[in-house]
C-alpha cells in the first residue's frame, strides 16, 4: 500500500502539514490501497505564493517557449503511460484494457494539441480601424494564478485540458484533483517536474472541496478557478469566487440527447450511444444518456439497445476481459440505485438490465440497464445519472424531438443521426448544446468545448481553450508622424 504525505510546491516535493489522511478505495475492490495526507492551510498559502512568484517567469516566456514545454510535458507523460493506466483503473475503476488510450492517450494529445494551439492565438495584433490620428494595439495578457480543480472520472484529461491552455496563456496551476483519485496526481507532478517546468508554475494540493477548495476559490492570490465537477459544485464555486470577482470557467454535468431522425441509422446510433453510456460505467459527462427515437421505430431499437447492452462485460478493472467496471465509490453506486429505483416508480418501463446474479460480489458494481421513457419530464430523462443508464424516448414529430432534446436543464453535447447530413446539420443548429456530433462524427480535440445553461461556461480545448485564461489589453496610441 502506498503511503504519501508529500505533495509539489514551488518545483520541489515537501511535505504536507494537514492532519487528516485520504483513503483511496479500490472500487472493484472496495479496499483502501493508498494514502494521501491532506493540504493544511499554510500549505494552500505556499502553493499559491509560489505559483505568484512563477508569473513573471511565465509572462516573459515567448509563446514558442510556453508549446516546447507542453510537448516535453507530453513526452514525460507518455514515458508513464502504463504505470498511469495502471494506477487510474485501480482510482476510480475503468479497465485496465481501456485506461491507456481514454485515460492517459488522450490527455497526451490534448498537451500537444494545446502546444500546437498556440501559433493560433493573436497575443499582440493591431486593431483593424482607428480613431482619427491614433491607432491601437489590443493585447492578450495572462489572467493571473488559476486553481484547477478536477473530477476522478478521467483525472488527468481533464487535468490537461486545464493545466495545458493555463499555461499556454502564461498562467502558474495549482492543482486540486478530487480526493478520490489523487494518486495520478503524483506521477504528473513528476512529468511536469522532468520536463523542465519553471518552479511555482506547477503546484499540487489534496483534499476535499468544502476544505481546499472553497479556500482557493476566495483565496486573494488566486485570479481565476477552473472547475471540472457537479452543477451543485460549480454553483458552490461561482459563488464562492463572487467575493472577490474572479474569473470563473465552469465545465459541469450534462444529459446529452442522440436524436435520430426517422432517416437515421438506427444500428449505427445505438451501438454509438450504448458504448458512450457503457465505456465509463456511465460516468462521463458527454455520455448520450437520453436516446430519441421515431415512435414507430422503438420496438427495432429496443432489440438493439438489448443485444447491444449484452454484449459488454462487467468485471474487476484488473480483468483483462472487462469492458466496464464498477462505478467510482459507495456514494456513487448509491446514488444511481436512487435513480433507477426512482425511474421504476415514475413509469420507465425496463428494456434490459445486467444479471445482478452475475455482477461481482465485491466492490461498487451496479448492473448496466436501460428504460423505455414515455414522459420525458420524469427525474431520469431530466437529471444526470452518472451512471450505465439509458432512458430511450419515443417522438412523433421532429419539432417534438427538438423539444424534448432541449427540455432539460443541461446543454453540454448531444448527437444527430440522419442519412441526409443537411438535414441533420440543420437539426444540430437548434439544439441547445455546446458540442454535437453527426453520425458519430469522432470528437475533435482542438474544436471548442463546453456547455449551455447548467452544463457551466467557457470554453476548453484548442485555441479557445487558451484564450479562456487571458485577459484583453487595450493600448492607443498616435498614429506615425504625431504626437
Amino acid at each position: 500500500m502506498d503511503h504519501r504525505a508529500d505533495t509539489y510546491i514551488d518545483g520541489k516535493w515537501v511535505e504536507n502539514n494537514g492532519e487528516d489522511v485520504i483513503a483511496v478505495i479500490d472500487p472493484s475492490t472496495g479496499q483502501c490501497v493508498a494514502t494521501v495526507r491532506e493540504s493544511a492551510t499554510e500549505d494552500m498559502d505556499r502553493a499559491v505564493e509560489a505559483a505568484n512568484r512563477a508569473r513573471p517567469v511565465l509572462r516573459e516566456m515567448p509563446p514558442e517557449e510556453r508549446a516546447a514545454l507542453l510537448e516535453r510535458v507530453a513526452d514525460e507523460v507518455e514515458a508513464r503511460l502504463p504505470e498511469l493506466a495502471e494506477l487510474i483503473s485501480s482510482e476510480m475503476g475503468m479497465p485496465v484494457k481501456h485506461c491507456a488510450n481514454y485515460q492517459v492517450r488522450t490527455a497526451i494529445g490534448t498537451f500537444r494539441n494545446t502546444a500546437n494551439a498556440i501559433a493560433d492565438v493573436d497575443f499582440v495584433a493591431p486593431l483593424r480601424g482607428s480613431a482619427p490620428n491614433g491607432r491601437s494595439t489590443v493585447l492578450r495578457e495572462p489572467v493571473g494564478v488559476v486553481a484547477a480543480m478536477t473530477p476522478w472520472n478521467f483525472p488527468v484529461l481533464q487535468t490537461a485540458a486545464k493545466i495545458g491552455p493555463a499555461l499556454a496563456a502564461g498562467c502558474p496551476v495549482v492543482l486540486k484533483p478530487s480526493e478520490v483519485a489523487p494518486m495520478d496526481a503524483f506521477l504528473l507532478a513528476d512529468a511536469f517536474d522532468a520536463a523542465g517546468a519553471p518552479p511555482g508554475s506547477f503546484n499540487v494540493l489534496f483534499g476535499n472541496g468544502l476544505h481546499v477548495g472553497e479556500y482557493l476559490a476566495r483565496h486573494p492570490g488566486v485570479s481565476m478557478v477552473s472547475l471540472t465537477g457537479s452543477t451543485r459544485a460549480g454553483r458552490r464555486v461561482a459563488e464562492v469566487a463572487a467575493g472577490s470577482v474572479k474569473r470563473v470557467t465552469l465545465e459541469l454535468g450534462g444529459k446529452s440527447a442522440a436524436v435520430v431522425l426517422p432517416d437515421g441509422d438506427l444500428a449505427g446510433a445505438v451501438e454509438r450511444v450504448v458504448r458512450t453510456v457503457l465505456i465509463n460505467t456511465g460516468q462521463t459527462c458527454t455520455a448520450l444518456s437520453r436516446l430519441l427515437v421515431p415512435f414507430q421505430s422503438l420496438p427495432e431499437v429496443e432489440e438493439l439497445v438489448a443485444a447491444a447492452m449484452a454484449s459488454y462485460r462487467v468485471g474487476p478493472s484488473v480483468d483483462p476481459d472487462a469492458d466496464l467496471g464498477p462505478l467510482a465509490s459507495w456514494n456513487q453506486k448509491h446514488r444511481v440505485t436512487e435513480h433507477v429505483e426512482r425511474a421504476l416508480l415514475d413509469g420507465a418501463r425496463t428494456i434490459w438490465s445486467h444479471p445482478d446474479a452475475e455482477l461481482p460480489k465485491d466492490g461498487f458494481f451496479f448492473a448496466p440497464t436501460a428504460f423505455a421513457v414515455s414522459d420525458p419530464r420524469i427525474a431520469l430523462a431530466q437529471q444526470e445519472v452518472f451512471g450505465p443508464v439509458l432512458a430511450v424516448i419515443p417522438y412523433v414529430e421532429e419539432d417534438e424531438a427538438l423539444s424534448i432534446a432541449n427540455g432539460t436543464p443541461y446543454g453540454l453535447a448531444g448527437a444527430v443521426w440522419s442519412e441526409d447530413e443537411e438535414h441533420a446539420l440543420r437539426f444540430a443548429e437548434g439544439m441547445e448544446a455546446g458540442s454535437i456530433e453527426i453520425n458519430g462524427a469522432p470528437f475533435n480535440g482542438l474544436a471548442p468545448f463546453g456547455g449551455y445553461k447548467q452544463s457551466g461556461y467557457g470554453r476548453e480545448l484548442g485555441a479557445s481553450g487558451i484564450i479562456q485564461f487571458t485577459e484583453l489589453k487595450a493600448i492607443q496610441r498616435h498614429k506615425a508622424g504625431t504626437r
